[in-house]
């Protein structure tokens, strides 16, 4: 993961984060087995143990860490509350 994070097309574009976004976080995950966590479990997992992202212009959410849940449709796409 590391050599994906450092090279390549990911590079550039986390090079223009801090320009491009408002918020922004990471978190380091270990996956047991090939099932995907669910976007709750996921969204709880990053304001626990994540950590911003630089970004020139945080938002007050941003800020605070605190975001909320994602909305998961029937399709599998999320959309913010």
């Amino acid at each position: 993961m590391k050599k994906f994070m450092l090279a390549g097309i990911h590079r550039r574009a986390m090079n223009k984060l801090p320009n491009w976004c408002d918020e922004a976080a990471v978190v380091h995950w270990i996956q047991e087995g090939n099932d995907l966590p669910a976007w709750s479990d996921a969204c709880t997992r990053l304001q626990q143990e994540g950590r911003r992202s630089k970004v020139n212009h945080p938002s007050p959410t941003h800020a605070a860490h605190k975001f909320p849940e994602p909305q998961v449709t029937t399709t599998s796409e999320f959309r913010l509350k």
